[in-house]
């Protein structure tokens, strides 16, 4: 097929998307403002600062549809685009909700869909008000930027309030803590004549506010129900293009959204090899006009996140059912590197394996 995907960033996601391009006989050029990447072992790469009009619109030309791996993608980068003319999926106006979360929670109460009761914050005396209101525990984080557990903080007592060491030249969001049974997520997909498909919800445990482990699919009817109902409303409201991730608690049996993604999503790597069409190929086929794929999980699949290290590849590897992504990047703490998926097409209820990788994937968060 004779196309060039633009993409704006080149971690490890916009990697992943190159190769489900690739497969396809698409082309793809990768646009990022750092020099040492993840896609660049896969894919064209462009380097240049996100508000550069000149090294923008030259890359873009290049290119015959535009995306992007990361909600963090500056705003600036879609406008300049916009004011050429040029389009990117999902659009502006989602990408604009999704990396500010006083925007998303606002953005979800008007359409009726539950989330935490929550605050904004702009100094100390605003902050011990809103505490006061929603009590102990509850969760501070910056509104922008936010990842992984970056820029959160939970406070149990007046104590943790008074050790917080904040400068106070930036938005912040108090959310009440909410007691839940858990946590999943949902991927779903939209294309350009409006057709949507999900994939089934996905079960995630998080270890210091990353993402560590997640198992699909979760078996619950009615909660699928509720989250596909949940992104429809989304994805209709903004005509959207892509795949859209939303991660959900579960209250009883009740779903209230935490956060929003315009992307591919680390808890969906597991389509890769345990869906019948992986998030990555129905991105691509969204964007460039192409049949969306079957999204049903083939069996169940466990995914574990590398963080910190990689494990041995040739002891991951000695497992039958289990597939190794090692993404090429420099380890350090905190840093996810790679991912490990164990297939379970036979078995569903054996969790023998898994337990096993649990202890073979040592992270390294600090």
């Amino acid at each position: 097929m004779n196309k060039t995907i633009g993409i704006l960033g080149a971690g490890q996601l916009a990697r992943m998307l190159a190769l489900a391009a690739h497969e396809l006989g698409v082309k793809t050029i990768c646009y990022d403002a750092n020099d040492i990447t993840s896609a660049a072992a896969v894919t064209q790469t462009m380097q240049g600062r996100f508000e550069d009009e000149k090294g923008l619109l030259d890359w873009a030309n290049r290119c015959d549809v535009i995306t992007y791996e990361t909600e963090n993608i500056p705003l600036a980068a879609t406008d300049i685009l916009a004011g050429k003319g040029i389009e990117v999926y999902p659009s502006r106006r989602a990408l604009a909700m999704m990396q500010n979360r006083n925007l998303e929670k606002t953005f979800c109460r008007q359409l009726g869909i539950q989330t935490a009761e929550f605050f904004i914050v702009h100094n100390e005396e605003e902050l011990r008000e809103a505490v006061s209101l929603l009590g102990y525990p509850c969760v501070l984080k910056t509104t922008t930027q936010g990842y992984d557990g970056k820029g959160q903080y939970r406070l149990n007592d007046e104590t943790e309030v008074s050790a917080l060491s904040l400068f106070w030249d930036r938005e912040y969001i108090l959310e009440q803590w909410l007691e839940h049974d858990g946590e999943c997520s949902l991927l779903s997909v939209r294309d350009h004549a409006g057709h949507i498909k999900h994939y089934p919800l996905t079960y995630n445990q998080h270890e210091q506010g990353m993402l560590a482990y997640s198992r699909a699919p979760y078996p619950d009817c009615a909660m699928q129900k509720k989250a596909n109902d949940i992104a429809e409303r989304i994805v209709q409201h903004f005509s959207y293009v892509g795949v859209l991730a939303i991660e959900f608690f579960m209250v009883g049996e009740e779903l209230r959204i935490n956060e929003m993604a315009p992307r591919v999503h680390n808890s969906f790597h597991w389509t890769l090899e345990g869906a019948n069409t992986s998030q990555f190929a129905n991105h691509i086929r969204a964007l460039l006009h192409l049949p969306l794929g079957d999204c049903e999980a083939i069996g169940t699949s466990h995914l574990f996140n590398c963080i910190g290290q990689m494990p041995a590849c040739e002891r991951i590897l000695s497992y039958s059912g289990v597939y190794y992504h090692d993404y090429g990047k420099m380890a350090r703490p905190g840093r996810k590197l790679g991912h490990v998926t164990w297939c379970d097409f036979n078995h569903p209820g054996d969790t023998e394996i898994a337990t096993v990788l649990r202890s073979e994937i040592n992270n390294i968060y600090n």
